[in-house]
């Protein structure tokens, strides 16, 4: 690891898609930038993952995951970003004094802005309530990919995938990678939570998608041996060497936990206005850890956006955010909304939108001050309203 400054003008904190962004923006802006990563090798979730599509948005052409993440590497570097690995982050202090953790020690830098891109992660076993007993062979999609894409092993030859999610789709194909064949594709609601289409292709590669079915209990030893699952009334049990458990993404935001930084119940991220800046100004987030789960190239843009507003705010050219006001949507059918809070518009936005995520399927007009808007949406798709002038009250109509 090359020496962290005791002072620099940004430290950015995660080197996916968002971090690696940012750090480009603001390296080509002339700025001093570090960029911290827990892990040995930077480049986020993509780098764990071999297959595509990865790139269009970014580069204009399809790429592996693992490329992909290479690519942003070298974007970033080349614009004079210093990427360090292996360092751990301790401590968010007021005004951007961050404790980290390395090879060399405890280490205390001063940065005039810090950007939090540290990602989410995907729901656990035990919050999932699966019962039976705890083998091996039970993992999420990333250390599926890890293993597979990074490691070159081949977990399990016939294991199920819980959740029928965008990164479920990718632990299928993770696994045909490995010469596995996925049993089936479990899911507890009536509908896939990613749009229909995109699981036809585990369905053409043989893997069936089980809708409103359940993983009651995992049974083995020291090995997955099989798992019973349930359907309304019926109960049966499927034998299977491994179980994927993906999605339910949540904010990796444990560094939030042991901050004065203002964290928002429902996305469970910091709150943050329309430039990504937290409660304590010298703090900006951008990517997931907004919100529960985006893609890599909306990922990617925002800290892009986010990056330029850091440029504005350290030149003076961001409003007074004590005067900002709140959003709310208090409606019952949505799960999460951001950003919180809109400040004066003296600058361009980061987040050009008010972004919302249902908790039910919803046909609604929503109402914000003078504005209204409609809306027909299921949970887990990406709603978006136009950025209104200040705080306001989002009023949900429900229609049929």
């Amino acid at each position: 690891m090359t020496s962290l400054p005791d002072i620099c003008d940004v430290l950015i904190v995660g080197s996916g898609p968002a971090g690696l962004a940012a750090a480009a923006r603001l390296g080509e802006a002339g700025l001093d930038v570090h960029l911290l990563e827990r892990e040995t090798v930077a480049g986020g979730i993509p780098r764990h993952c071999g297959h595509s599509p990865y790139g269009w948005r970014e580069f204009r052409r399809v790429m592996g995951g693992q490329t992909y993440a290479k690519r942003l590497i070298a974007r970033a570097t080349s614009f004079g970003a210093h990427i360090h690995t292996a360092v751990s982050v301790t401590d968010l202090g007021r005004g951007g004094r961050v404790t980290v953790s390395s090879n060399c020690g405890l280490q205390t830098v001063q940065a005039r802005a810090v950007l939090l891109a540290t990602g989410a992660r995907e729901t656990p076993r035990a919050p999932r309530f699966i019962g039976g007993t705890k083998p091996g062979g039970v993992m999420n999609t990333g250390a599926l990919q890890s293993l597979v894409y990074l490691n070159k092993e081949r977990p399990f030859r016939k294991p199920v995938v819980l959740g029928s999610e965008l990164v479920s789709v990718s632990a299928v194909l993770t696994c045909r990678h490995a010469r596995a064949k996925p049993l089936a594709m479990i899911e507890a609601n009536e509908r896939p939570t990613t749009r229909r289409a995109a699981t036809w292709l585990p369905r053409a590669l043989g893997t069936p998608l089980l809708l409103s079915t359940q993983i009651e209990a995992i049974h083995g030893r020291t090995w997955v041996e099989g798992v019973t699952l349930t359907s309304g009334e019926r109960r049966w049990n499927v034998e299977c060497d491994g179980v994927v458990v993906t999605g339910a993404f949540r904010p990796e935001n444990a560094l939030l936990r042991t901050t004065e930084l203002e964290v928002d119940p429902r996305t469970q991220g910091p709150v943050v206005d329309q430039y990504g800046r937290c409660s304590d100004p010298a703090y900006f987030a951008a990517g997931n850890l907004l919100r529960p789960v985006e893609t890599a190239p909306w990922c990617w843009n925002e800290g892009r956006m986010v990056a330029s507003a850091i440029i504005s705010a350290l030149a003076g050219g961001l409003p007074d955010p004590s005067l900002s006001e709140p959003v709310l949507a208090g409606y019952p059918g949505v799960a999460w909304h951001l950003p919180q809070r809109i400040s004066p518009n003296s600058s361009a936005p980061a987040l050009e939108n008010v972004q919302i995520g249902l908790a039910r399927s919803m046909a609604a007009t929503v109402r914000y001050g003078q504005a209204s808007a409609n809306l027909r949406s299921k949970p887990a798709r990406r709603i978006l309203l136009p950025l209104p002038d200040g705080g306001v009250d989002l009023k949900f109509e429900e229609t049929l």
